[in-house]
């Protein structure tokens, strides 16, 4: 009985006729005689393959490892030599279990290798390992012998999520409420200490600017105390040097009074012995002699007033004299 077969270019078919291989490849169409044919078809197709565990970590807390495998078979003569991927007689559907195996036994190698990851781990670090996880089955699987063996390449594998049981996710929502509502009061608690801490700077620096501004006013009047004490000291010494120069001037004036002192006693000396010499010589002359001299060298008024006080002193000898305002007309204006 002849009968034809078509397959899709992701399945991988091989013709065996009477125990020897005919043709093999990816989406081939061919008739061929049932009775002496036996046709393996692997899909090389990628493959979703997700997943639920339930491991526990190393603080014995049960978690929920959720996620998706993506898998594709690389060498299909390796996988037909080690599992049966023959068809049936319909030419649909396979002889044995094995396609159904193999998903299973990468699913238990999966686990395997997620079991040994998650007993490392504490119950809070395994929820927050879902990247790391991801990445040490990568690497596990890539290395694993098993999967070398069936020809099976690995593609991609990610972790959805890690989830503890609900009475562990509880506590935690517990725990982790009380930290967050401790974190919000400690915030509360920094940011008023901040703010305490922002204002004793600010007052702080209003008494540095206080203390600057006062050093400034200092600074201030100390070069204003300065600048008058340089006045004063300018003023002493102007003084001072008026002072010695007036000093030296009067010095200079009592040597001077000195000089003259002198010189007008020896000026009188002279006077003296003059007006002694003359009067030794007038004592030896006559008095009318002197008294006519004396009279020369008066002027008319003088002798007129000499006249008078002759008269006054001879009154008592006079009887009676008059003197009449024309007789001193008379004699003024003669005399003018």
């Amino acid at each position: 009985m002849f009968r034809y077969i078509k397959t899709e270019p992701t399945t991988y078919i091989m013709q065996f006729n009477k125990g020897k291989l005919k043709r093999e490849g990816a989406g081939l169409g061919f008739f061929y005689f049932a009775p002496t044919t036996s046709l393996v078809s692997i899909p090389i197709g990628s493959a979703d393959l997700p997943f639920i565990f339930k491991e526990s970590t190393s603080d014995f807390q049960e978690v929920t490892v959720q996620g998706q495998l993506v898998y594709r078979v690389k060498s299909p003569k390796i996988l037909a030599a080690t599992m049966n991927f023959t068809l049936a007689d319909d030419g649909k559907s396979y002889v044995s279990d094995a396609p159904k195996k193999l998903p299973a036994r990468i699913l238990n190698l999966l686990q395997s290798i997620t079991r040994n990851s998650i007993q490392n781990l504490s119950l809070k670090a395994s929820l927050l390992a879902s990247e790391t996880l991801a990445g040490t089955l990568a690497a596990a699987l890539d290395s694993a012998p098993v999967l070398e063996k069936l020809g099976v390449e690995i593609l991609d594998v990610s972790i959805l999520a890690i989830k503890p049981n609900p009475e562990t996710a509880r506590a935690l929502e517990a725990t982790v409420r009380e930290q967050m509502m401790k974190d919000a009061d400690e915030a509360a608690y920094t940011r008023r200490n901040a703010a305490i801490e922002q204002e004793r700077k600010i007052k702080e620096n209003e008494l540095e600017t206080e203390i600057s501004v006062e050093q400034k006013k200092q600074q201030v009047k100390e070069a204003e105390m300065d600048a008058r004490m340089a006045v004063q000291r300018k003023t002493q010494e102007l003084q001072r040097e008026v002072l010695e120069n007036e000093i030296e001037q009067e010095n200079k004036r009592k040597e001077l009074v000195a000089v003259s002192a002198e010189n007008s006693r020896k000026e009188a000396d002279v006077k003296a012995y003059a007006i002694s010499a003359s009067m030794k010589a007038m004592a030896e002359v006559d008095n009318r002699i002197l008294e006519a001299i004396t009279n020369s060298s008066m002027n008319p008024e003088q002798l007129i007033a000499q006249a008078f006080r002759q008269l006054a002193t001879g009154a008592d000898k006079i009887g009676q004299l008059n003197i009449s305002p024309d007789l001193m007309r008379e004699l003024l204006g003669k005399k003018r």
